[in-house]
């Protein structure tokens, strides 16, 4: 691609032209995920939607596997309140998927959490993000990041 668009941390291009795939690499945290019979659509590749319940696997397993996230006891949780996907290839079954996963931005009560998919190329078949706030599970009015969780992203930004 030439020079015209502007450089992205994950060596990707975004400015004058299409978003450009991300490659495997520039995610520190990868998931293995197995397609399903399920996943497929009419047009013999994975569902769009599938997509996005990917990127919220991907996610919540992190969370859960660095105790950051009790699903059915913490105090605070995080609703999504931004989504987005850009897709440049199919996915399909049977196959395996790799999700990476990377911390784009950390805010006061928030986190940009952004994610690649990949199967068989170490370029994304898609990529894009979605952003939690975290609110007090009762009240569901935004709370500072936990410090665990804090400590939990850390590594992924």
């Amino acid at each position: 691609m030439s020079g015209t668009g502007q450089e992205q941390k994950d060596g990707g291009t975004k400015g004058a032209g299409r978003e450009q795939p991300a490659l495997i690499s520039a995610f520190p945290h990868l998931l293995t995920i197995t397609t399903r019979w399920a996943d497929m659509d009419v047009y013999g590749h994975v569902n769009n939607v599938v997509f996005y319940s990917y990127f919220d696997t991907v996610v919540n397993e992190y969370l859960i596997s660095k105790g950051a996230l009790d699903f059915e006891k913490s105090p605070v949780i995080g609703l999504v309140v931004e989504t987005r996907c850009a897709y440049f290839a199919s996915l399909s079954y049977p196959a395996v998927v790799q999700a990476g996963l990377r911390v784009a931005k950390l805010g006061s009560s928030s986190v940009r959490y952004e994610i690649g998919l990949f199967q068989g190329s170490d370029q994304a078949a898609a990529q894009g993000h979605f952003v939690h706030v975290y609110v007090d599970r009762l009240t569901r009015r935004p709370v500072p990041l936990p410090e665990a969780l804090k400590a939990a992203l850390l590594p992924l930004t």
